[in-house]
């Protein structure tokens, strides 16, 4: 298969459109790292999406495994979303009351997640993890909790502190407007560092109110759980009656309809999710044990609110892709494909002579280009060569694929992605990482 090859593409609409949105849009763009900025690229703009292909405003095709970052699972704009979708718009987009709809998707969500006994619904993943970390504080009764270096969970102001994704691929050391006060409540560890962990409690005693951590880390790049990290992580918050919170917003329903909790057999205390369950349109959720949810409004003390929390067309969509992924065989399918393509990478990579670190977790993965024996936290990951993967993103682009346009994320594989799909990115790979 070759879409691009040998071709000189042309970006000129998404240029124009780009010079235009700066003169409305701050960067031009609203969200970071869509402005393609450590990439050493211009943005390019979307018009249209259907199964692995999305196209560009100039008529380009491109294989896409950003998915949305990571949405997309059965692919763009499948059938059985869209016909829930357009059922649900002609009896109402939006209401700020409740609705059906968000009672089935809370016992769906009930069933499927170990750690979930009851769940509230929200509009994003920055809104899940600031209303969990809240609710941490308001049940222990403590200000502090511990994150992870280099793991994002949003851009509320304490999550922000040694956050991942974005903010590490533009360079920002600290956020202005994130005050000291705020700060010095937030306490960070490296990511699969037991050790650090325990020490942090030692050095604050009866004042951890939560340790919120990806289980599998997604905003760093991909990187697993060591072997006994996430059973330390459990053992050490049950020894210190403090909140475990897993953020799922990436791995939620991506790794398994248990999510990472149910793949790794670890149940945390409150989960927040996000992503897949809108099915493409704007959600998210956090939940845990009904003992710790029930503090909330309205029924208790610690307040969370949203007008468009539960939005129908998002809990409509939801839904009906949580039922194409209770289908047989979807997830065993998709680790396939995952398994499948990591062979092709690190064949292709092993050809080239290039020094790279290939992580997979499911169906997501991370092409980590350093020399460093393994990547296993934030300080290994950071090793890697960003030029080189910018050289090697722009590579991949001309050629008619996809990727995220940064080294600290995610690469998705949905179930849209044909073999041969797959076959023509390992093909690709193996011709932009043979000219880096």
């Amino acid at each position: 298969m070759s879409l691009h090859r040998g071709e000189n593409l042309e970006f000129n609409k998404s240029e124009a459109f780009f010079k235009a949105a700066q003169d409305f849009i701050p960067g031009g763009v609203n969200s970071p790292v869509r402005a393609f900025k450590s990439v050493g690229r211009q943005p390019v703009f979307y018009e249209r999406s259907k199964g692995s292909r999305v196209w560009d405003i100039d008529g380009n095709e491109f294989i896409d495994f950003v998915g949305s970052w990571g949405p997309m699972i059965l692919g763009h704009t499948p059938d059985a979303i869209l016909d829930r979708v357009k059922e649900q718009i002609g009896k109402g987009t939006s209401f700020g009351a409740p609705t059906i709809l968000e009672v089935e998707m809370a016992e769906a969500i009930v069933k499927a997640v170990p750690g979930v006994e009851m769940v509230r619904m929200v509009s994003s993943g920055t809104e899940a993890t600031m209303s969990a970390i809240r609710l941490a504080r308001g049940h222990t009764k403590r200000e502090k909790f511990i994150k992870f270096e280099g793991g994002y969970h949003g851009h509320s102001d304490s999550l922000l502190v040694a956050a991942g994704s974005g903010v590490v691929t533009l360079g920002i050391p600290s956020c202005p407007g994130v005050t000291e006060g705020t700060a010095q409540d937030t306490i960070v560890v490296p990511y699969n560092d037991i050790e650090a962990v325990k020490a942090a409690f030692a050095a604050n005693p009866e004042k951890i109110a939560a340790i919120i951590v990806e289980p599998v880390a997604g905003n760093m790049g991909v990187v697993p759980p060591k072997p006994g990290f996430l059973e330390g992580l459990r053992k050490v918050c049950d020894e210190h009656q403090t909140v475990l919170i897993f953020d799922e917003v990436i791995t939620g329903f991506r790794l398994g309809l248990g999510g990472a909790q149910g793949r790794y057999g670890v149940t945390p205390d409150l989960t927040t999710m996000g992503k897949i369950i809108g099915g493409g349109f704007p959600v998210g959720a956090f939940g845990g044990k009904r003992s710790i949810m029930e503090e909330l409004a309205p029924i208790g003390p610690v307040y969370q609110a949203g007008t468009l929390s539960g939005n129908p067309i998002a809990m409509a969509a939801g839904l009906a892709l949580l039922e194409e992924l209770s289908k047989p065989g979807v997830y065993e399918e998709l680790e396939r494909k995952g398994a499948y393509l990591e062979s092709g990478l690190r064949e292709v990579a092993s050809d080239a002579g290039k020094a790279t670190v290939l992580t997979r977790v499911g169906s997501m993965m991370t092409v980590f280009f350093t020399d460093a024996p393994e990547v296993v936290d934030w300080t290994t990951a950071a090793t890697s060569d960003t030029e080189m993967y910018a050289a090697y993103f722009g590579q991949m682009l001309d050629q008619g694929f996809t990727i995220a346009p940064s080294q600290f994320e995610a690469l998705f594989v949905s179930a849209a992605h044909t073999d041969e799909d797959l076959d023509a990115f390992v093909e690709a790979a193996a011709i932009a990482l043979k000219v880096l």
